[in-house]
């Protein structure tokens, strides 16, 4: 880790707890440059901030922990090796999640799972009256489980454009798809989370 010479989650909770003190309502520019310059407290900060985050991103995305936990880990090497680039553009947040996002995409194209699986879209994928996002977003927390069913590419974009906030435009570039495949796995989606739901309720 070129940032620092030992990984921030090392470090054992009695010094956590110490060196945290001083750096604790550091802002974003602060922790930046403060961890740059090895300052280990601020490395520790910074990986404790955003680490919960990035795992459940990309145990969203892989789809089991294990796997997920191992790519967190790489994540937040790029994260300290690559620290000098990162500009102020996008919120540190924003740029440690398109790391972790790129990382868990590759994760998935070594391991041969980033596959959309070919949809007619003449044909109607779902009766989708009385749907809306909000309605989706509210029920988010309930349907993990039927999430986690779905096939990698309906998942993949479900997860990028509803809990990610990506719009299928940038999904379709992450992913090397048209933005209606986009669309079309996203509502395929929808469909196969009714269905699975609806399967456990009966």
């Amino acid at each position: 880790m070129a940032a620092c010479e030992k990984d921030p989650a090392l470090i054992d909770e009695k010094t956590s707890n110490t060196i945290l003190k001083p750096v604790v309502r550091t802002d974003e520019k602060a922790l930046v440059q403060r961890s740059l310059g090895g300052d280990r407290a601020a490395q520790y900060l910074l990986y404790k901030r955003y680490v919960g985050a990035m795992f459940h991103t990309i145990v969203r995305m892989v789809g089991n922990r294990q796997d997920a936990e191992d790519v967190t880990q790489e994540v937040f090497v790029k994260v300290f090796r690559q620290l000098a680039s990162f500009r102020g553009e996008a919120t540190l947040g924003a740029w440690i999640k398109r790391i972790a996002i790129n990382a868990a995409l590759n994760f998935l194209r070594k391991k041969k799972q980033l596959q959309f699986e070919e949809i007619n879209e003449r044909l109607p994928l779902a009766d989708e009256a009385g749907i809306n996002e909000t309605d989706w977003a509210n029920k988010i927390h309930g349907i993990h489980e039927a999430v986690k069913k779905l096939p990698d590419g309906c998942r993949l974009v479900f997860n990028l454009y509803m809990l990610e906030g990506y719009k299928h435009k940038e999904v379709a570039k992450m992913l090397g798809i048209t933005e209606s495949t986009s669309k079309t796995q996203y509502r395929r989606a929808k469909r196969l989370i009714k269905e699975i739901v609806l399967g456990i309720n009966k």
